[in-house]
């Protein structure tokens, strides 16, 4: 039994050259990077050279990077500070968001009356930016619009730049969950004009458990954890040096070669969809996965033709053959419902049939994909 994994849109594989960076800074730099002798001295120099490194990366400023437990965190201090300290009185989004945004917007809902709108998605799974304007146009109440940039569940993208742009035409703050971006693609955030991102490093081959927040520079962003002032009064708790050194160097790693893995990864989506279409009748693609223009080359969502019954075995028996993939998200696994991302577009029909999502890395192969294939048309003609 060969051992292939297809779920980095989970989390990746690090980098040996990060675990050895790690290694180094719990060894040597185990100072409190808020003691002021030499030792806390030591951490928190490399706390700082990491949070320019990753400006630099963004060309944005150091002092608007404030690094985070990961995504997750970063979705909450944005989301939570704009209705509590900022004034803001609705939130457009989509019912397509990770729920790291769903979850925390329905909480200010039920804690602040907080006024939400869903824009429109069509059946392709991308977002209506016509309806975006029209929901814009209808409120003058402060408004912040949180759209993601690449979907973790289908990957569409959406055209960051321009859809900052059309938010900022009408003086409403723009957030975007860039978990699945940021390490896969060129963003010039001084370009774009987005006031909130979310980042974790374990999605380019970094450690979990950190990640950063993207915060645009007078937003009058305030804390969600309180208790010192570290991260410049944007965060208390005594960073973890060894993961924003992780970070630092799996996103520096991440660019530096950027254009040879993007290259490498994206023929082995092409070589999958190729694949499946050639071996399995009736596979279909959900969202955008087959237009490398308008979705990432680093996943794909299969919907397979099986009957429900069958469908039942197949991630399990795939699991037998050691193959690692997800259904729907990796954040829901273990739930018996089915992927809200998929429920808000497909129709009822497609919906009954199983979806599986492929994400890769540069660790991945063309053979681990002809393995994982033959294995699919196994099961289904068997």
């Amino acid at each position: 039994m060969k051992n292939v994994y297809f779920d980095s849109a989970a989390t990746t594989q690090i980098r040996e050259e990060v675990v050895d960076k790690m290694t180094s800074v719990l060894k040597e730099n185990y100072g409190n990077p808020s003691s002021t002798h030499s030792f806390g001295r030591s951490s928190k120099s490399l706390i700082e050279q990491a949070r320019k490194t990753v400006a630099k990366i963004l060309n944005v400023r150091a002092s608007e990077i404030v690094f985070t437990s990961g995504g997750t965190e970063a979705d909450n201090l944005a989301l939570n500070s704009a209705v509590r300290d900022l004034g803001v009185e609705r939130i457009i989004t989509s019912r397509i968001e990770h729920h790291a945004v769903l979850y925390t917007v329905n909480q200010l809902q039920d804690c602040f009356d907080v006024e939400v709108e869903y824009v429109d998605v069509d059946p392709m799974g991308n977002i209506d930016l016509e309806d975006l304007e029209a929901r814009l146009k209808n409120s003058d109440k402060k408004t912040l619009v949180s759209l993601m940039h690449v979907n973790n569940e289908i990957g569409n993208k959406i055209d960051l730049k321009k859809t900052a742009e059309l938010v900022k035409s009408y003086n409403a703050l723009f957030h975007s969950d860039t978990v699945q971006s940021i390490g896969h693609f060129n963003l010039d955030l001084s370009e774009i004009p987005v006031d909130f991102t979310a980042v974790s490093a374990h999605k380019f081959h970094g450690p979990k458990g950190v990640g950063f927040a993207f915060v645009r520079s007078h937003s009058g962003l305030k804390p969600l954890i309180f208790g010192g002032e570290q991260e410049r009064g944007h965060r208390a708790g005594t960073e973890g040096v060894h993961n924003i050194v992780g970070l630092e160097e799996s996103l520096k790693l991440a660019y530096e070669n950027l254009d040879e893995e993007k290259e490498y990864i994206s023929s082995l989506k092409k070589h999958f969809i190729d694949s499946l279409k050639k071996e399995v009748p009736g596979v279909k693609f959900n969202g955008a996965c087959e237009d490398f223009e308008n979705s990432t080359y680093t996943l794909i969502n299969v919907r397979l033709p099986l009957s429900e019954e069958k469908a039942l075995m197949l991630l399990f028996q795939l699991d037998l053959k050691g193959i690692a993939c997800s259904k729907g998200s990796a954040c829901q696994s273990g739930s018996d419902q089915g992927s809200h991302v998929l429920n808000a577009f497909l129709p009822d029909e497609e919906k009954k049939k199983p979806s599986l999502r492929f994400s890769f890395s540069r660790y991945n192969t063309k053979e681990e994909i002809d393995y994982v294939v033959k294995t699919l048309k196994e099961f289904i003609e068997n």
